[in-house]
């Protein structure tokens, strides 16, 4: 499978580095330009290429789209056509901007893409995960020690491919629903970040722990009930 990559920033070229490892070929991108990633290209090997968003795009199986959240309509739209996306997004108002849909919680974050990509099948996913914890927590099928992360969409069949692609590169996925149900592992709730690290370590040096269908479970809940306060 083709891997395309429209972003490639520390969780994109994380994935990268993972899809690679599982067998999947990639094209990766960013906004400066292919010849800006010939450095990750080169380390990512023989899999690997570098191209232009509209390139990633073209080329995907499935896409990863991995861009701060204000450059969200800057993603090309028309060779996204049908295809499954994998959204990353966190919102940060003070990177972002102020949203007035996300600051009082009528949207998410993956439906302003899903609204940007109407014609695509926009997945959210490893947005709740800190990128050293998502580097290092990968296990093979059935292994006691195999991670879960939340995924949720609106498209049954694009969160089987999802689930399908989180399985290749070493995680098992938790279906929390359609992407409005998103808000409850998105930033700076229980489910965020929480999951995978050891209790009593703090950001940045948080140690990793994997986290099983009962933490996340458990996190999820704890999101929902903060909310229904």
């Amino acid at each position: 499978m083709i891997i395309g990559f429209i972003g490639s920033g520390n969780i994109g070229s994380t994935l990268a580095r993972l899809s690679v490892g599982a067998g999947h070929d990639v094209v990766i991108s960013n906004r400066r330009g292919p010849h800006t990633l010939a450095e990750l290209a080169s380390q990512l090997g023989s899999r690997a290429k570098a191209g232009t968003p509209t390139e990633a795009a073209e080329a995907g199986d499935l896409v990863v789209v991995t861009v701060p959240l204000k450059a969200y309509r800057d993603v090309p739209a028309k060779p996204l056509r049908g295809k499954v996306v994998i959204d990353t997004n966190n919102y940060y108002p003070d990177r972002d901007g102020h949203i007035d849909e996300l600051d009082d919680e009528s949207t998410t974050t993956s439906e302003l893409l899903q609204r940007h990509l109407a014609d695509s099948h926009v997945v959210k996913a490893f947005n709740n995960i800190y990128v050293d914890h998502l580097a290092v927590l990968h296990r093979p099928a059935g292994h006691p020690e195999r991670s879960m992360l939340p995924i949720a969409g609106n498209d049954a069949a694009a969160k089987r491919s999802v689930v399908g692609f989180l399985d290749s590169i070493g995680y098992d996925a938790l279906d929390v629903g359609p992407l409005a149900e998103g808000w409850r592992f998105q930033r700076d709730t229980a489910a965020y970040a929480q999951p995978y690290a050891v209790p009593g370590t703090e950001y940045p040096t948080w140690s990793a722990r994997p986290a099983t269908a009962d933490i996340l479970e458990e996190r999820l809940q704890a999101a929902q009930r903060y909310r229904d306060m």
